[in-house]
């Protein structure tokens, strides 16, 4: 079987659990027949073979990114123009996504970056908690310790067969320094890889340190760029 197919088996059969708080929920897009024709169209056009990427993990999806494409940090409109992969979803904003394709465009193109790269997250699941007045928000799977608890052994999961899709275990890229707590755990659990590199988590970078936006593009492509010399 090609990446793609792992991939595409993979995200098809994934089932929201059933053990989160309270409040807490997850959002499963690929239930939805354009949600699995676009990752079809995706994996088919992206990872059609066999070779190994190195993983770049993210935390769990937003829900105006992989919530709605079932493509990490992708949003409708970015996979469109981009990935040059049509679709009827309605346009979403999110920071990550934008972050993410400078940083591909940068790279050469979304073929260029793809071809050597796997966009994913530890937990492969959009989640929503519950908010006082603006409906669900946005939430981590880290934000609370009963909802951790709760999906770390799919966690662990999820990481393990998303590594059978081609993994390279030498490295892997982790976005986000809290993410990198749990992600070296997973690591020192499992033996996933040999190396953990962190970068700044593109969310935390548009908000926080948008100034700076273009150093850290360089800092992710010196990074990235350095794991395929």
């Amino acid at each position: 079987m090609s990446f793609a197919q792992r991939a595409i088996s993979f995200y098809e059969n994934l089932r929201e659990p059933t053990n989160l708080p309270p409040g807490v929920s997850a959002l499963n897009p690929y239930r939805t027949p354009e949600v699995q024709r676009i990752g079809r169209e995706f994996y088919g056009t992206f990872f059609n073979d066999d070779q190994p990427r190195v993983y770049v993990l993210g935390i769990n999806p937003g829900r105006f990114g992989a919530g709605v494409t079932g493509i990490s940090f992708t949003t409708p409109q970015n996979l469109k123009r981009y990935c040059g992969i049509d679709n009827n979803l309605p346009p979403s904003p999110e920071l990550s996504s934008r972050f993410i394709y400078q940083v591909v465009e940068a790279f050469g193109g979304a073929a260029s970056f793809y071809s050597h790269f796997f966009l994913s997250a530890l937990y492969p699941l959009a989640l929503v908690k519950d908010g006082r007045n603006a409906g669900p928000v946005n939430y981590n799977f880290y934000d609370d310790r009963a909802t951790t608890e709760a999906l770390w052994p799919a966690i662990n999961d999820s990481v393990r067969q998303q590594l059978q899709f081609g993994a390279r275990r030498d490295v892997a890229i982790c976005l986000g320094r809290k993410n990198e707590q749990f992600l070296k755990r997973l690591n020192a659990e499992n033996g996933f890889f040999e190396r953990v590199l962190t970068l700044d988590h593109p969310r935390y970078i548009l908000q926080y340190k948008s100034k700076a936006t273009d150093n850290y593009i360089n800092q992710y492509i010196n990074t990235l760029g350095d794991q395929i010399k």
